[in-house]
């Protein structure tokens, strides 16, 4: 107990050095998780002295925030935005990465001569694109939607066959003919799992009158953990089924919406920060040095070779235009998830993981520096950014269940085609109205003659039977303006 302060203090502290270092990255163009290793690094056997060296709490630990970072970027991914990429994001995510394990792991045994388990354990390990990394870098860098939503959900997703492929190498399962029908069923029964935890969470919120606002998100929350805990006792893949039920609580009418996908994102930050800080502290700088060599050498084969062939193999049946294939062959951000998997040989005392996980740091540094600063020149040389697109108004609800009726919060964004239409014009369905119009910090009753504006916040009192079409019809005028309609736009 009388260690409690000084742990607490130390922890807040590292913390706030981490948050700050957030607006420090995006300043000088860094990418942050840099910054977060090097506080772990600090705090180790080089820098404060803390002795950290227990792989097994660390790949425990690591683990979880993975978790968590999966929960985050499936509530905050728009089902509208990744539809269209559906299928490329799915052969990326399975074909590249089974390509990518080859392609590796052929080049290390003969470049380093490995074994083959070895060469395929570290094939596995690089496989894996890293989820935060992307969740982070792309939404902000002005690439169009469907390129983004292709990268979220290889991401996303293919943290799962990676995860499957480290754990099988490591523990010497017998590699036959049932390893294909054992990734099938794993990945499966992931997907359902996910997708009937995320619906039946989504349905049981929707019907839920908490007590109080801020527990809607931690529902929200723990649902998508059920599901990973879930998939992980019935052999499946939990961590597709953390991703998918994330998904689907996302794009589902939540009650606080806005509030959960904040709250999610804070926690995903939280677990980011806590999880680099944490490798860095288990990394060994004396150690890293004999690990230089072989991590520049496996990252050149992932950065030139493997990600490009994977790329090229998985993308052959559709029709993706030579430009997004080049920025998508580049755009396989390295991060944590490698450093996570390589945890699993380590812990399970398999020869050479040692040299594995200090390879695996050296290069997730080098390639985040590479890739990471020059993602978005690339973007703009192959004319794939768009610059700062309009976003999509927020809508967000709270149910009024006494009166059998919800409470829409909109908010206006820049761009938006609502901009000087009149409320009289917005044509809400019968049962809904607007209540409210908050406009410069200061609020009025609108009239039929009111003229919404820019960054206007509008209350709309909505009946339940009405509510989903009147959030539609909002978002139709949104894109299109008065004449939505007869521009062919649903608001869908």
């Amino acid at each position: 107990m009388g260690e409690l302060p000084v742990v607490l203090g130390a922890g807040a502290a590292v913390l706030l050095a981490a948050v700050l270092a957030v607006r420090l990255s995006v300043r000088v163009g860094l990418p942050s998780l840099l910054l977060y290793l090097g506080i772990g690094v600090l705090l180790g056997e080089s820098g404060l002295g803390i002795q950290f060296e227990n792989a097994d709490l660390t790949q425990a630990l690591g683990l979880a925030a993975l978790v968590m970072i999966l929960t985050e970027g499936g509530l905050t991914t728009r089902w509208q935005a990744v539809k269209p990429a559906l299928w490329p994001g799915i052969a990326l995510s399975t074909v590249a990465v089974v390509v990518s394990v080859a392609v590796t792991a052929a080049a290390l045994r003969w470049l380093l001569d490995f074994d083959w388990r070895l060469a395929l354990l570290w094939g596995a390990v690089l496989a894996s694109t890293d989820a935060a990394a992307v969740f982070s870098v792309l939404r902000s860098a002005g690439i169009g939607r469907r390129l983004v939503g292709t990268l979220e959900l290889e991401s996303g997703i293919n943290d799962a066959p990676a995860y499957i492929a480290v754990v099988v190498l490591a523990t010497g399962t017998t590699v036959d003919w049932t390893l294909p029908l054992l990734v099938i069923y794993e990945l499966g029964a992931g997907l359902v799992i996910g997708v009937v935890l995320g619906w039946l969470g989504a349905a049981a919120l929707r019907r839920a009158a908490l007590p109080a606002t801020g527990l809607y998100p931690l529902a929200t929350v723990a649902v998508c953990v059920v599901a990973y805990s879930s998939g992980q006792l019935v052999h499946a893949s939990g961590l597709l089924a953390t991703y998918v039920a994330g998904v689907v609580l996302g794009n589902s009418r939540l009650p606080h919406r806005s509030d959960t996908l904040s709250f999610a994102e804070g926690l995903g930050w939280l677990a980011q920060i806590g999880l680099f800080v944490l490798l860095g502290l288990f990394a060994s700088p004396g150690r890293l040095l004999d690990a230089v060599i072989p991590g520049l050498i496996a990252g050149a084969v992932v950065l030139l070779v493997a990600r490009p062939v994977s790329v090229l193999v998985s993308l052959l049946p559709f029709r993706v235009p030579w430009r997004e294939r080049v920025f998508l062959s580049w755009a396989g951000l390295r991060g944590a998830v490698p450093i996570v998997l390589a945890m699993i040989p380590l812990a399970q005392g398999v020869p050479g993981a040692e040299q594995l996980v200090d390879a695996v740091f050296v290069l997730v540094i080098v390639l985040t520096l590479v890739q990471g600063t020059t993602l978005s020149p690339l973007a703009r040389w192959l004319g794939l950014a768009k610059g700062d697109e309009p976003k999509e108004i927020q809508v967000d609800s709270a149910p009024l269940d006494e009166l059998g009726a919800e409470l829409l919060q909109v908010r206006i964004q820049a761009g938006s085609r609502m901009h000087g239409v009149y409320l009289s014009e917005l044509r809400l369905p019968a049962g809904a109205s607007v209540s409210l119009v908050v406009r410069g910090g200061k609020g009025f009753t609108p009239q039929p003659t009111s003229r919404l504006q820019e960054h206007d916040q509008l209350l709309v009192v909505a009946t339940q039977h009405v509510r989903a079409a009147t959030e539609r019809r909002l978002r139709a005028v949104d894109r299109a303006g008065r004449l939505a309609r007869w521009k062919g736009e649903s608001g869908a």
